[in-house]
């Protein structure tokens, strides 16, 4: 394997090392609010993915979804999410699974990093060092993605919520709140994927009529 290559099999290997690191190195609830997630996402499917969710215990209003189908939610984020907020937030993510958007950020955090020189050097992504996956970590969770990438996370995300029984508005109070937050007290706490997005309010409004108009 050379430096500038490598396949999708071995990123969504890197991914799922890349989460099992930073699972280590965060605390995972094991009470309610990991109790409250599996609640709401113990039946929940989507094809082509092996979904696996945990809860980090953080202030930080965050989430974020793997290629390998982790996803992992903060616990700031579930305290200002309502159960269908929270839903679309979740939908928002696994969208970005789904349209091969994080697959994408992890090749870029990749190839952004010096990790591509020591995965070629080793010659296989399960050789990986922990500090070499630290980097790549780092780099794929304060990855941001396009305008046009959010709104189709955003457009999973409101049809996730209604296909798990949550209300059609869930996706735009999400987004809502979240703009707020970022203008608030509570704004060092909102993460930058959310806070640093020009286009948030815009997002939420676009969301919301979307739910105005949407039929059974």
């Amino acid at each position: 394997m050379t430096a500038a290559s490598i396949t999708d099999a071995q990123i969504v290997q890197l991914s799922a090392q890349s989460v099992a690191q930073m699972d280590q190195k965060n605390r995972i609830d094991t009470g309610a609010y990991q109790a409250r997630l599996k609640k709401l996402l113990s039946n929940v499917k989507v094809d082509g993915l092996n979904l696996n969710f945990k809860v980090y215990q953080t202030e930080e209003i965050n989430a974020f979804a793997c290629a390998d189908g982790s996803i992992r939610v903060y616990t700031g984020l579930m305290d200002v999410m309502d159960d269908g907020e929270l839903m679309a937030i979740i939908g928002h993510e696994i969208g970005h699974v789904v349209h091969q958007d994080s697959k994408n950020a992890m090749k870029k955090a990749y190839m952004a990093s010096a990790a591509r020189d020591a995965i070629a050097a080793a010659g296989s992504v399960g050789a990986v060092s922990s500090a070499v996956l630290g980097d790549i970590s780092e780099a794929f969770v304060s990855a941001k993605f396009s305008q046009k990438q959010e709104f189709a996370a955003d457009e999973y995300g409101f049809e996730f919520a209604i296909a798990n029984g949550q209300s059609p508005y869930s996706m735009a109070t999400a987004l809502e709140k979240l703009v707020n937050l970022s203008n608030g007290r509570q704004a060092s706490a909102v993460a930058q994927m959310f806070s640093s997005h020009p286009d948030s309010a815009k997002r939420a409004a676009i969301v919301r009529e979307k739910a105005k108009n949407y039929k059974k």
